[in-house]
């Protein structure tokens, strides 16, 4: 099987402007940008992503990402950050490698936009509530 691109980084076989890297998490800044700061944080041990990876593991990385949002308000002066992480290629997972994005945001109309629309109409939200309850 064909390491993904995240994998090659972490075994330097592809270069990245790391942030922060110990035993366990690499951050390194998005070569796309989105916003100046834009982070990835990333676990070095490969899990497809967030629904896959051990909560131990992935509550390190989640540390590493909430620490480099403080930072990131403080030191570049963002006015909010978005974090995030996408499950699968439905909802925009293109690197098949647990990361979060950490997003700083100087405005709401720079490069990201995330949208919630209502879409509750002739759901049965106390039936659709039971359900997942059950599972959990």
């Amino acid at each position: 099987m064909e390491k993904d691109i995240f994998c090659k980084i972490i075994d330097g076989e592809i270069p990245c402007h790391k942030v922060y890297e110990d035993d366990d998490v690499l951050a390194f800044l998005d070569i796309s940008q989105v916003t100046k700061g834009h982070t990835l944080v990333i676990s070095k041990k490969h899990y497809d992503n967030f629904l896959t990876i051990p909560q131990e593991e992935m509550h390190r990385v989640m540390d590493v990402a909430q620490r480099i949002g403080q930072v990131e308000v403080k030191l570049l002066g963002a006015r909010g950050v978005n974090i995030l992480t996408n499950c699968y290629p439905a909802a925009g997972q293109t690197v098949m490698h647990f990361h979060v994005h950490v997003i700083p945001r100087y405005n709401s109309e720079e490069g990201f936009i995330l949208e919630m629309k209502n879409n509750a109409e002739g759901l049965n939200l106390p039936a659709l509530a039971k359900e997942i309850k059950k599972e959990l």
